[in-house]
């Protein structure tokens, strides 16, 4: 018997959906974006911290929120079938908040391990993530990877990454090293994941490969308050909007404390780091 999309995100904090996206509808996602990327900047464009002129992310920076202005965008962000599969994980149909493309070229750095929730704060409730790929995705080119379980962790206290190899700098403890997991996706895979579930990726190693990947945050249906980066939230299908409260940053984070069962994170740090968006 197979385990349902449901019953694989309750256990694991994700689950992957294979093939959701024809291969063809990939490939003009993948020359649409490419050309945006081509003609120029954006709002909302960034390349990483740190970033020196020889660090290929400065030539193909990260898109964020272009539904806002991008028509192919937002049909994507609310599309059928990303509503159906979230509405059967979640029990009900989101709400839409952000889309981004990553174009992660050759040689060109990852993502410390975080949490999607550190920065929407979605209550009640969490974010949900629907991460596309628009090419193979794998080790070598620095494929997502995530904590199966952590979603039942709260949210961390978080501490500084290593900008070396991670353009984003700060990232979250785990208590053991080794936890996460590759995720190897063909283009037009979409991998659904909870807004607690700790995951990040590697540098691109390649030489000639990108890794792209179209993702869409969305909230639950039920949620009432979102960070004010994400507003505001759309309905999914007709994409109108509607008006929630804004969520603050800060609050307690959870801290790694021993016990006779092994690691546990309590809520007994305070957040000093808050970001915008990440």
């Amino acid at each position: 018997m197979s385990v349902s999309y449901k019953e694989e995100f309750e256990q694991a904090g994700y689950t992957l959906v294979r093939g959701l996206f024809e291969v063809e509808e990939v490939e003009r996602l993948r020359d649409h974006y490419m050309e945006l990327r081509h003609r120029g900047s954006y709002q909302g464009d960034f390349s990483g911290h740190t970033s020196a002129d020889r660090d290929p992310l400065r030539r193909y920076p990260r898109m964020a929120q272009m539904h806002r202005w991008d028509d192919t965008s937002l049909r994507w962000m609310i599309d059928a079938r990303l509503d159906k599969v979230m509405t059967e994980i979640l029990g009900r149909s989101p709400y839409a908040v952000q889309t981004m493309i990553y174009f992660k070229p050759p040689g060109s750095r990852g993502q410390a391990l975080h949490q999607d929730n550190f920065y929407l704060k979605a209550e009640p409730g969490t974010c949900v993530a629907a991460w596309m790929a628009l090419d193979r995705v794998d080790e070598a080119n620095g494929c997502l990877e995530v904590v199966p379980g952590s979603h039942r962790w709260p949210i961390l206290c978080t501490e500084k990454a290593d900008t070396t190899v991670s353009f984003t700098d700060v990232t979250v403890p785990l208590p053991e090293q080794g936890a996460a997991v590759p995720i190897v996706m063909e283009p037009g895979d979409v991998l659904f994941f909870h807004g607690a579930l700790v995951h990040g990726s590697n540098p691109n190693v390649t030489t000639d490969r990108f890794r792209r990947a179209l993702i869409g945050h969305y909230i639950e249906g039920e949620a009432e308050k979102v960070a004010s980066y994400y507003h505001p939230a759309l309905r999914m299908g007709d994409g109108s909007e509607l008006t929630l409260e804004v969520a603050e940053g800060g609050g307690e984070c959870g801290e790694w404390t021993d016990t006779p069962d092994g690691p546990v994170a309590v809520l007994t740090g305070t957040q000093t780091i808050t970001r915008k968006h990440e």
